[in-house]
């Protein structure tokens, strides 16, 4: 089975996520929003002591890195507009084992 080709348009949309800088801080994430550490770990699929790492002044100090941030402003988006996307788009995202 061959790949479909892309449309301009399609390459356009990837060009411009490409350059689109999405990101959240674990402290802005932890500040808006009440989950506990865990569940940020969860979120960026992170160890807990990762995280907790995250949240420490000096030597023990470790950055996030894009990705953990990316995950985590992705997350934020979602918690803000979960239920304005239509369910059958919400549904292909996130894919649900159970009913909420």
């Amino acid at each position: 089975m061959n790949p479909r080709p892309l449309t301009a348009y399609e390459q356009r949309l990837i060009d411009r996520y490409s350059y689109c800088q999405l990101g959240m801080t674990p402290q802005a994430f932890y500040a808006k929003w009440q989950v506990s550490q865990e569940d940020i770990a969860a979120i960026c699929s992170r160890s807990v002591s990762t995280v907790h790492r995250w949240f420490r002044k000096g030597r023990s100090y470790r950055r996030p890195t894009a990705v953990d941030l990316r995950h985590l402003a992705l997350m934020d988006f979602l918690l803000e507009h979960f239920n304005q996307i239509p369910e059958n788009l919400r549904e292909a995202l996130c894919p649900s084992n159970h009913e909420d």
